[in-house]
């Protein structure tokens, strides 16, 4: 079957040297384009990411030091690609939290602006886990091998969660077996994130707001006024770099309107003298 497509859509996937986004690097980049008459084009390149890659990590994709050392570095590449996913849409499996937030970094890092507004992202990994049933009975017919007897009584399903909790530990090595990491890890952000990384986030209202930390939940604006130096303390802090974007982006909307409210005042107050100057003469 062929997908309907109104404009090029860029499938694409990264090898990279480590998970955090903002600090490790491409070390190889593969997109491949389809467009709406459903022919493809395709890009792949090796990237030399200026930073050694740990054993750990060259076992993951088989990509070692050596085979990058002559590669091109990413800002010898950064055009290239930029051209040949403009105009696309992007996909990816997992590519709305990694792919896509890695891109971004990679690109700002060697150009001064880089948008991906008025761009469409598919995450298969999120169709995928929405398509597929992700019920209570689902999880202990798959980790506990049972069926799950009077579903929605709330001792059986109270039970039946706990068994699936330990099964998951003991099934993933991944999973650290403490609280904490638990936590963390299973913590689902509901608001519509803002950056990639999902650290700020807009609520029900359309304010951005900070989704992490102390401040989380609470607007850039409130937070602005009680805790000015949080704003500088972001920006100088290790977050991605698209994230220090929005919010210099939100806090440049945030200065506009507050000129805008002055503007007002000065304009009713100047309106006021005149009327009273009038009014005695």
């Amino acid at each position: 079957m062929q997908l309907i497509l109104d404009r090029p859509l860029a499938i694409f996937d990264l090898e990279t040297t480590g998970i955090n986004i903002t600090q490790d690097r491409i070390v190889e980049i593969a997109i491949l384009k389809i467009h709406p008459d459903n022919s493809e084009e395709k890009y792949m390149k090796r990237v030399n990411p200026q930073i050694k890659m740990s054993e750990e990590n060259m076992a993951i994709h088989g990509i070692t030091n050596e085979d990058v050392a002559d590669a091109p570095t990413f800002d010898q590449i950064a055009d290239e690609v930029e051209q040949f996913i403009d105009g696309c849409d992007l996909g990816g499996f997992n590519s709305n939290k990694f792919d896509v937030p890695v891109l971004v970094e990679e690109m700002l890092r060697v150009k001064d602006t880089f948008s991906l507004e008025n761009r469409r992202f598919v995450d298969v990994q999120n169709i995928f886990h929405k398509m597929e049933q992700r019920t209570l009975s689902a999880a202990y017919k798959f980790y506990c091998s049972k069926d799950l007897i009077n579903a929605h009584s709330a001792m059986a399903d109270a039970q039946a969660t706990w068994d699936v909790l330990k099964a998951q530990v003991n099934h993933y090595t991944e999973l650290e077996n403490n609280m904490d990491f638990l936590s963390s890890f299973s913590t689902a952000h509901d608001m519509k994130r803002v950056d990639f990384a999902g650290r700020l986030a807009m609520n029900d209202d359309g304010e951005v707001v900070y989704n992490f930390g102390k401040h989380r939940g609470k607007t850039v604006a409130e937070i602005h006024k009680v805790e000015s130096g949080y704003y500088g303390w972001l920006l100088n802090a290790d977050f991605p770099l698209h994230t220090k974007q929005c919010l210099k982006k939100e806090m440049d909307r945030l200065k506009a309107l507050k000129n805008i409210k002055k503007d007002k005042e000065v304009n009713i107050e100047d309106k006021l003298f005149q009327l009273k100057k009038k009014f005695n003469s």
